[in-house]
């Protein structure tokens, strides 16, 4: 019985680690296409076969050099300015939000917390128009910082994960903090947030990755003003009827350099951004 037990549990074991691997395959073959081609020397957009037959450098040089229609320097450092300033404003207003609905005690504190759990169940894609006539109203279409102010406004109500956070942390320090004539600014500060590096970086890859890859929104804020595009508003523009058979290979070579960053950001802080997660869903 025990051996008819071990060989089933073998055979589960290998049908799971198969149709893993199958998935695996599928999930990374887009990529690994995408880098390959990337390097490809021949065709334009499309070729019969999968691996190229030769490989040169000239399609990320022309992507840097190449700016007289497609100005892909100007749109990568327009990406990294919205998403760092986005990510720094978002940060803190999340860190913030969420501190203070697990520590503090006010009038209306449940109200709130539901108000903001259930505006967070919204898409955001169903106020992108009313934004749009909002910043339209305001002289703000077409720049970035009405792209800082969409994407950082309204962090505050991703407060949930964060709020499970602080919650774990033991109250006895804030009282400690307090009889030793800490203020609440100088406990959350102070006190509280080098303890919460896990959740911080959490925080920081979240409110960095969003900006960095989001189009929807830099589609009907931009319009047709090319200067403040970013990378991925730009590149959408390489694969247009008119410039696709020209510019493939170099929106080959964007995609790629445009996902190094954020790749690297989250190799290097996973384990905290795991952490963060599984701690931040222990108490609501």
């Amino acid at each position: 019985m025990i051996k008819s037990y071990r060989l089933s549990r073998m055979i589960s074991d290998i049908v799971i680690y198969v149709i893993l691997a199958v998935l695996g395959i599928i999930w990374v073959s887009p990529l690994v296409w995408l880098l390959l081609h990337s390097f490809r020397a021949e065709g334009g957009v499309t070729v019969p076969y999968v691996f190229p037959k030769s490989y040169t450098l000239d399609n990320y040089k022309a992507l840097f050099t190449d700016t007289s229609v497609f100005d892909y320097p100007r749109w990568f450092l327009n990406t990294f300015v919205v998403a760092v300033f986005s990510c720094i404003i978002s940060t803190l207003s999340v860190l913030m939000v969420s501190y203070a609905f697990s520590r503090l005690r006010f009038k209306s504190r449940k109200m709130f917390i539901n108000i903001g759990m259930v505006l967070g169940m919204f898409p955001g894609f169903m106020t992108m128009m009313a934004l749009y006539y909002l910043l339209k109203a305001m002289n703000l279409t077409q720049t970035l910082p009405a792209l800082v102010i969409c994407y950082s406004a309204g962090a505050g109500l991703g407060f949930a994960i964060s709020k499970g956070f602080f919650d774990t942390i033991p109250r006895a320090l804030d009282e400690a903090a307090t009889i030793d004539g800490a203020t609440r600014n100088q406990i959350f500060w102070k006190i509280i947030l080098p303890m919460s590096k896990p959740i911080i970086v959490y925080t920081v890859l979240t409110s960095f990755i969003g900006p960095w890859c989001d189009f929807i929104l830099v589609r009907i804020i931009m319009g047709d003003k090319r200067d403040n595009y970013t990378v991925a508003m730009g590149l959408q523009k390489m694969t247009q009827q008119e410039y696709k058979q020209e510019h493939f290979k170099k929106f080959l070579s964007g995609s790629v350099i445009v996902a190094i960053p954020i790749t690297v950001l989250f190799l290097k802080m996973q384990n905290y951004y795991v952490e963060g997660v599984t701690a931040g869903g222990v108490k609501g």
